[in-house]
């Protein structure tokens, strides 16, 4: 193989790859016209036009309602406002996830108590759920993460056995389903994001999904400043803040909808490329198929670094710098273990709910997918030519032929100065090459 881009080489991939967001002309135009139909904001709610693509979006995924709001960490904290979710109630998530789906339980007073993931999913382990419930425990936060779900037929059992509440974060499963069944369809609610980076995105913004009426009734209040929901059967009052998403996103959303199909096609087959190419890479380990995943979706392709025990490797970290180096956008701590990250603070002195730090938590899966094995390529890596996905390959090949003379290098060498300033700021913070 050719000298790493890392050490002075020629890179891998010279060029960059398909643009994210993606739009449409149609876009352009539907945006024209709700500005120019002077209708900007989010009431009503729904709005006419949230409602048309709410309807679509849920049978999509095979839910009897969807609901826009103005976040996908909101989206949670309503969810949980909605099935009951009191002061000092337990809410057991993943330790492995975004930082949001557990500051939003700590945002409705509730406790986050945090479990270890499935090694081969990165998804919650549900026995490591069964053995945190509590009589304080109330709800369940499974995340489908990255490219898998979670078990959701052990879970559904699980939380029907101890009558708890399921809340699927589906931040990165737009348009995915689990046996038939679309994400955000099997729990009691579904929580989608729409930020940026998502399958779907108007910038900013969530989703909910329930095939509940109840559910959906107490939703509507919440977001809707207190106010009725539009059937009220079940007549809940509940305390409600102004959630509303404006038709200006909704807008967004149409076409967002309406390319999600053909998208997630095409990552699929080109994460099915992918994991081709990487199997038999030394190093390497893919994730495994999960064969009740019948609508495959990929927010992101995630593998894992695993050298071999007693030969010389670098950290996971410098693998990654030397994969970026070669052209390649990805990422190792794409997430922490959330009870060790930098943006969860909660402590007994700022959250009134919780009798004790953080400080003792271990979930040795979670920590050592975030700080020494999983490997993120951004899902946009996947949506343009055949060629892109080849190259992704030959980074990691490259990379992985050379380990032991990248782990003879000193972790400060210009390469790794030379990746983005977070990235680096996270290398320098582990020091344990």
């Amino acid at each position: 193989m050719s000298q790493l881009a890392i050490l002075g080489g020629d890179p891998v991939r010279k060029k960059g790859f398909a643009p994210w967001p993606q739009y449409k002309p149609s876009d352009l135009d539907r945006i024209r016209q709700t500005v120019e139909s002077r209708h900007w904001g989010g009431f009503p709610y729904p709005t006419p036009l949230a409602t048309e693509f709410c309807k679509a979006f849920a049978d999509l995924h095979g839910a009897r309602y969807a609901l826009p709001i103005v976040n996908g960490t909101v989206s949670l904290t309503v969810s949980l406002q909605a099935c009951g979710v009191n002061f000092g109630d337990e809410v057991i998530v993943p330790a492995y996830t975004w930082d949001g789906t557990a500051t939003a339980v700590l945002a409705m007073g509730a406790v986050p108590v945090f479990v270890d993931i499935d090694p081969d999913t990165y998804c919650l382990d549900v026995e490591a759920a069964r053995r945190a419930i509590t009589p304080r425990t109330k709800a369940i936060i499974p995340v489908h993460l990255a490219m898998r779900f979670t078990d959701m037929d052990a879970l559904m059992a699980l939380a029907r056995e101890h009558k708890l509440k399921v809340i699927e974060d589906c931040a990165h499963a737009h348009g995915g389903a689990y046996k038939g069944r679309g994400a955000g369809a099997i729990g009691d609610i579904g929580s989608f994001s729409l930020q940026e980076s998502k399958l779907m995105t108007s910038g900013e913004g969530g989703l909910l999904t329930t095939n509940s009426l109840e559910h959906y009734e107490a939703l509507q209040t919440v977001i809707n400043c207190g106010r009725a929901s539009l059937t009220d059967e079940y007549g809940r009052r509940m305390i409600g803040l102004n959630y509303r998403m404006t038709d200006l996103q909704v807008a967004l959303l149409v076409g967002q909808l309406e390319m999600l199909p053909e998208l997630r096609t095409l990552r699929a087959q080109r994460a099915a490329l992918l994991t081709s190419l990487l199997n038999g890479v030394p190093s390497v380990r893919t994730l495994p198929a999960q064969p009740e995943i019948t609508q495959p979706t990929h927010y992101t392709y995630v593998f894992q670094y695993r050298p071999q025990p007693g030969t010389p490797a670098p950290h996971r970290d410098l693998f990654v710098a030397a994969i970026a180096a070669e052209g390649i956008p990805c990422d190792g701590r794409f997430y922490e273990a959330v009870y060790k990250s930098d943006l969860f603070h909660a402590t007994p002195d700022n959250c009134a709910q919780l009798k004790s730090d953080y400080s003792t938590v271990s979930c040795p899966v979670s920590e050592r997918a975030a700080y020494e094995e999983s490997v993120w390529f951004f899902q946009f890596c996947l949506i343009g030519e055949e060629e892109d996905v080849r190259d992704l390959a030959r980074a990691v090949e490259k990379v992985s032929s050379n380990l032991e003379l990248l782990a003879k290098q000193d972790p400060s060498l210009a390469g790794v100065k030379a990746m983005g300033r977070a990235q680096r700021a996270r290398f320098e913070r582990t020091k344990n090459y």
